[in-house]
């Protein structure tokens, strides 16, 4: 069996597509490609439209999936190309789609996650097989679906004699706290927003998709009101496993909150964001990653300085660094995650989650589009 598998992973940051190809042969995997592709802006609008009702949503969907699809077939060409290799090596494509909705456990007490995604297109682009739908089965177990990187996390992170604390910020954080191995327990929640309201704010204020490495947060001034208000929020007091999306963190929670305290100065509402970020991930870690020496952070909020500052502020007692740092770049992690994903489908091989996700017990996750 070949043991080359490609990963894709578009983010709630909704900026892009990130892919990587994988060699799984070795006694460590090793990342032999890694390619980008931005998201088309009709198509990143489309995609957030769709995380709310609206008319003709079934269709839009489709042919938002339709369209994502083919950023993610430029992805898959473009790592062969890179990695000077013959497609017909390549095992399988690990794809998780978009998501645009995710309630597990309401409404009837199984509930949905929801990722826009057309594996079977993306297997005739490409003429490779596609593992997808990785959440789905993870919530019929009884679980939150998310987050799913944790059980990666301990392959590449976790440590025979050390607690590890691993911080994904991506459009919403999540924490990944692994016990010493053995017996190598893994907790993993979702803390809260990480970048997407941030972004979301910098784009309607500046008309710029992300603030470059947090310089206009790092201007503004935390507004104490506002930081209480939104900390008030009950998820952040929900006990794991419990997971978050922008169906809860949007910019209609955001307007609700700003309604108290208007008139506000723009940059004071960025770097009191930023704070709100930082505060909730720093309790995270206080509450269950205590013991860690390291917080190892990877995903798109690496990138924001001053997030990144304030984190360590917050969590003096130990370092907080780049997953770069412990051999894995941070824009690689999730789409790497999702290429060992795709390989554990295809060996049918079971991911233990229960103290992630809840989940009943170990699953198979993902379903296989042949070529």
């Amino acid at each position: 069996m070949s043991e080359l598998f490609i990963g894709l992973m578009s983010g709630t940051s909704l900026d892009g597509a990130d892919g990587v190809l994988v060699d799984f042969s070795g006694a460590q995997l090793a990342v032999m490609a890694h390619a980008s592709a931005a998201m088309p802006k009709p198509l990143r609008q489309e995609l957030l439209a769709l995380n709310q009702s609206g008319p003709n949503e079934l269709q839009r969907a489709a042919l938002a999936a339709n369209a994502l699809v083919r950023v993610y077939a430029q992805v898959v060409a473009d790592l062969v190309r890179i990695a000077g290799i013959d497609k017909a090596t390549v095992n399988a494509i690990g794809a998780h789609g978009q998501t645009v909705r995710h309630q597990p456990q309401a409404f009837d007490g199984t509930g949905y996650t929801l990722q826009l995604n057309n594996p079977a297109l993306l297997a005739e682009l490409t003429g490779m097989d596609v593992v997808a739908d990785f959440r789905s089965r993870d919530v019929a177990a009884g679980g939150q679906g998310a987050p799913l990187v944790p059980a990666f996390h301990r392959l590449v992170f976790g440590r025979a004699h050390e607690t590890v604390a691993v911080l994904n910020l991506g459009g919403m954080a999540n924490l990944t706290v692994l016990s010493p191995q053995p017996p190598g327990d893994i907790l993993g929640f979702d803390c809260g927003p990480g970048n997407a309201l941030m972004d979301a704010w910098c784009l309607q204020q500046r008309g710029q998709a992300f603030d470059t490495d947090g310089n206009w947060a790092a201007t503004g001034r935390v507004h104490a009101g506002l930081l209480n208000a939104m900390l008030a929020e009950p998820y952040f007091d929900q006990t794991a496993p419990k997971s978050t999306g922008r169906d809860l963190f949007n910019p209609a929670w955001l307007n609700e909150k700003l309604e108290q305290f208007a008139p506000m100065e723009t940059a004071d509402v960025q770097a009191t964001l930023a704070e709100l970020t930082a505060s909730v991930c720093a309790t995270s870690v206080k509450r269950h990653g205590a013991d860690s020496k390291n917080l190892i952070v990877c995903g798109g909020g690496v990138f924001n300085d001053h997030l990144m500052r304030r984190l360590q502020a917050l969590l003096t007692w130990l370092q907080v660094d780049s997953s770069q740092s412990h051999g894995l770049a941070p824009l690689q992690v999730e789409a790497t995650a999702f290429a060992w994903l795709a390989r554990k489908a295809v060996l049918r091989e079971a991911i233990s989650l229960q103290t992630v996700t809840g989940a009943r017990g170990r699953r198979v996750l993902g379903a296989i589009y042949p070529a």
